[in-house]
């Protein structure tokens, strides 16, 4: 009996502007976040030990965030972060830039991101049979604290004077810059405390920001915000916002991971999204990695199935992971691409048969089999199948 197939084929990506969800579900299930971007930027050469941090390199060496965003792609990043994380204009005026020029390097940190998407999607387009999604660029926005560059964002302490109209004053017009900038998402990174989850929560409310969000908290003890906050007080603000897509942790030792899903899990209904680093400390106040014993990529890859397990659909890394942490995430955490499927048919009076159907090239999870029986081949059993998407 022959069976023939007519495959019809779908774009690999969702069009920007449809939902996280859509987008996490045609990734496979669970999108894979990129991995720590200055470790990667000090690997190629570059100086970044300033209040800017990797940020500096927007100023020195844009060819090098242009060639770890190619890198991170390369390895299945589903999602890139924008080098943005330290950029503030407050911290570029103090470098005696204008706030022009300043405003001019956040968007920059969107182009860069955005281009090396393009060029690589781009490139293995032209690929039969390729396993790549066409990557989001999410602008990062870090905290206050990390602005601040006094490990505050670990402390979730920011002074008697700091309440929420400074905080969103702070963050107002980066904001609006790297929105006008065009990504498709926005990270809030290390959000330490309740304070400053509010203030970010009700600023984008204010601008009626439409690009999707999430805000991730730093967390220093596996149980509540580096400000002894409650997770349950920090989210409960976060839950009333319909422009806050996903909400998370980064930046936190990978063994408190597990059980901090399970706590949001309980606490939120959006899409829970983690990047822990590789379980080494970073010392705020002497700008230096404690020694301790980290997560190699085997092991973070072991930790990151149980991740996805427990409830996280957004899932990368920080600090101290690399794109071979990003590649060992992309193959360990999507649901598996049938290689093969076998049944058995009851076609009239035919006996029953047993067709192996080829389905390595589909990331799709569900197809639909649909077979036309060829009456005037009928007697000699060919059948004609299609493959359709659902």
């Amino acid at each position: 009996m022959g069976v023939v197939f007519e495959e019809e084929k779908q774009r690999k990506t969702v069009v920007v502007g449809s939902s996280l969800e859509e987008f996490i579900e045609n990734a496979g299930g669970c999108a894979v976040v990129d991995g720590g971007f200055a470790t990667q930027l000090e690997l190629h050469g570059a100086s970044i030990n300033d209040p800017l941090w990797s940020a500096l390199c927007l100023i020195d060496n844009p060819h090098l965030i242009s060639k770890v965003h190619l890198e991170y792609l390369e390895a299945g990043a589903d999602v890139i972060v924008t080098s943005s994380y330290q950029a503030t204009l407050p911290g570029f005026i103090s470098r005696g830039l204008s706030q022009e020029q300043g405003e001019k390097l956040l968007e920059k940190s969107v182009k860069l991101a955005t281009e090396a998407r393009d060029v690589f999607w781009e490139s293995v387009e032209k690929i039969d049979n390729h396993s790549y999604n066409r990557a989001l660029v999410a602008a990062s926005i870090g905290s206050y604290g990390a602005y601040l560059a006094d490990g505050s964002e670990y402390s979730g302490y920011y002074g008697s004077d700091v309440d929420l109209n400074k905080l969103k004053d702070f963050h107002r017009r980066r904001l609006q810059v790297l929105v006008e900038a065009g990504p498709d998402l926005l990270a809030f990174e290390t959000i330490p405390n309740k304070l400053e989850a509010q203030a970010v929560a009700e600023l984008l409310e204010e601008e009626n920001v439409e690009i999707p969000s999430w805000i991730c908290f730093s967390c220093v003890d596996g149980v509540n915000a580096p400000s002894g906050e409650s997770f349950n007080e920090c989210l409960e603000v976060l839950n009333k916002s319909k422009r806050i897509a996903a909400v998370g942790i980064n930046c936190a030792p990978p063994q408190f991971v597990h059980d901090l899903i399970k706590k949001f899990k309980e606490l939120t209904g959006k899409v829970i999204v983690v990047y822990p680093n590789s379980g080494e400390i970073w010392d705020g106040v002497a700008k230096r990695w404690l020694p301790s014993k980290c997560f190699n990529d085997d092991k973070f890859k072991a930790y990151a199935t149980r991740w996805r397990d427990a409830g996280a659909k957004l899932i990368g890394g920080c600090c101290r992971t690399t794109p071979s942490t990003t590649r060992g995430l992309s193959k360990g955490c999507k649901r598996a691409e049938p290689s093969s499927s076998s049944f058995r048919l009851e076609l009239g009076s035919f006996k029953c048969i047993k067709l192996e159907l080829e389905l390595g090239s589909f990331r799709a999870l569900f197809v639909k089999l649909e077979l036309e029986l060829v009456k005037n081949q009928a007697s000699s059993g060919s059948a004609r199948a299609r493959l359709v998407y659902l």
